[in-house]
């Protein structure tokens, strides 16, 4: 793929690359620190791991026998650039839905409020 966005939602699809990333958001580890919560084979972590690198999310160093990856933010604010422009029409449909939502709310108070005044 050489779309570049269509690289990082493929990677960012898979559950247990997000929780991967979620943990290197903390700071860099190792693949062994990587894999510990995960009931999954080494190879398994280091495939997901090449899915991440191949989409720019991590890089890896070499600090003596150790390979800690490390997150790479520029990938995730290209998708977040892109998902922001989508804002402006859920903040619409938040705020309509919101509105909705007060109308039932004021109509029930209303209505609640005329049968306490028939008793």
């Amino acid at each position: 793929m050489d779309d570049h966005l269509s690289v990082t939602f493929a990677a960012l699809a898979d559950p247990t690359r997000r929780a991967m990333l979620a943990r290197l958001a903390q700071g860099p580890a190792t693949v062994n620190e990587l894999a510990e919560p995960f009931a999954i084979t080494l190879p398994s972590v280091s495939r997901h791991l090449k899915v991440l690198e191949d989409a720019g999310l991590i890089s890896k160093a070499r600090e003596a026998q150790f390979r800690p990856c490390k997150l790479e933010a520029a990938p995730l604010a290209a998708a977040e650039g892109w998902i922001a422009q989508y804002r402006p029409f859920f903040a619409e449909r938040f705020d309509r839905l919101e509105a909705q939502l007060q109308a039932m709310m004021e109509r029930r108070d209303a209505a609640k409020n005329s049968t306490e005044g028939d008793t």
